[in-house]
């Protein structure tokens, strides 16, 4: 109970239940759309599978397209009437999100899949609140660990959801287990951190401005104002370029295993939950190890490039035993560009712009998840379900040689003057 009191821990397990949300449906929604062999599959017979491939990419874009206005929206609103109240009722309508999707799946209603993706968009911005409210509670000394564990919350969200995804899904389990399960435990898992929130979470905001004006816009404003910055424009451009090779690759992997390998929903829950430890022990060990030795540009050069050859290896693998060999160093090098170009992008800029940066960061980041997803549908369609993972590689590969070519190390830190 004193642990559940704790307000770090009620935080870090909003984030973790974000993560363990948006994972969970990975093994599901591929075989709801683009797998007409799937007992899961719900599109009337007369539609082409090509349709199911750019359904498949559009939902997968609605979730991101809602996040990256709700952030900073909801980021804003916490300022100015509290964090407890946003967290709080965001998880009420994650839960009721859930609810949705499942009976969507139940009565094969697909425009109510699309809504449910888009309220749990939304909702999921409170990401930004959450980081709030951990910096409000954290002294300085002890930042650095506690943003640790946001990290942390995260990997291990994508490692039960995937898992749970497959599992719970799957009837040879328990009969009763089918698609809708694992949304409806995840909408039980939501109600009970509201309910969590609403009883032991003390508002952490001290300095509720109720006077501050919603800019509404401000996502679109830091994306543009992302590519005007003249320290780390170059870094943003190469984040957006990892980050869209990266969505492609998460968009279609899932049809590329059923094709490919006739892999289950089982099967592939399993298979990002074994990515998902990879990068968890990449994030928690490996990155600080890698940290003492080399500089994050000395990091990404290397990484991005391998990361893209990775993707690559996955395409042309003949055999499905060979991607337990590949994807350990796949979450390896990308879970070092995950934490060396955030350091970078930081490090590059004034310690008294650092917030709004990173902020303008997680909306390019946002940015990159949105379009992928969308284009990938329509490439699938136009080609196969596989042309999706190597664009992937190319793309990423292409990222790692512009940096490699082009980056300068800053001489000296941005200045608001700079933008």
């Amino acid at each position: 109970m004193k642990i559940i009191k704790n307000p770090l821990f009620t935080i870090i397990f909003t984030i973790f239940l974000d993560s363990l949300g948006f994972a969970i449906l990975i093994p599901i929604i591929p075989l709801l759309l683009a797998d007409p062999v799937s007992n899961f599959y719900i599109l009337p017979g007369n539609v082409d599978v090509k349709t199911g491939y750019i359904l498949l990419g559009l939902i997968t874009a609605v979730f991101p397209l809602t996040q990256l206005f709700a952030t900073s929206i909801l980021g804003q609103f916490s300022d100015k009437i509290g964090r407890k109240p946003i967290l709080q009722n965001t998880l009420f309508i994650t839960s009721a999100s859930y609810l949705l999707f499942a009976f969507g799946i139940a009565t094969k209603n697909i425009p109510l899949l699309f809504i449910s993706r888009a309220v749990a968009g939304v909702a999921s911005g409170n990401i930004s609140v959450a980081q709030a409210a951990v910096a409000d509670i954290t002294k300085p000394q002890n930042r650095a660990r506690n943003f640790g564990f946001i990290g942390a919350a995260f990997s291990i969200g994508f490692i039960f959801g995937p898992f749970l995804g497959g599992f719970l899904s799957d009837s040879k389990i328990l009969p009763f287990f089918n698609p809708t399960v694992p949304f409806l435990f995840a909408a039980l898992m939501s109600l009970i951190n509201a309910f969590s929130v609403r009883k032991f979470l003390k508002e952490t905001n001290k300095y509720i401005n109720k006077e501050r004006i919603i800019e509404w816009h401000k996502s679109l404003l830091d994306i543009a104002k992302a590519f005007q910055l003249k320290n780390v424009r170059f870094l943003f451009l190469v984040n957006f370029l990892f980050f869209s090779g990266f969505t492609f690759f998460v968009t279609f992997m899932s049809i590329f295993l059923i094709n490919k390998f006739s892999w289950d929903q089982t099967g592939i829950g399993y298979f990002f939950s074994f990515f998902g430890i990879w990068f968890l022990v990449t994030q928690s060990i490996i990155t600080g190890v890698v940290a003492k030795r080399f500089r994050e540009n000395q990091v990404l050069k290397v990484c991005l490039i391998a990361t893209g050859i990775t993707i690559g290896l996955v395409y042309f693998t003949p055999v499905s035993l060979w991607l337990y060999f590949i994807i350990p160093f796949q979450a390896l090098f990308m879970g070092l560009i995950f934490s060396n170009m955030g350091a970078l992008i930081s490090r590059s800029v004034d310690a008294h712009i650092q917030g709004e940066i990173l902020g303008i960061n997680a909306s390019v980041q946002a940015l990159a998840q949105l379009l992928p997803p969308v284009i990938s549908g329509f490439i699938a369609a136009a080609f196969s379900a596989s042309t999706p993972i190597i664009i992937a590689a190319i793309i990423v590969v292409f990222a790692g040689v512009i940096f490699n070519l082009f980056y300068k190390p800053v001489k000296a830190p941005a200045h608001i003057k700079d933008y």
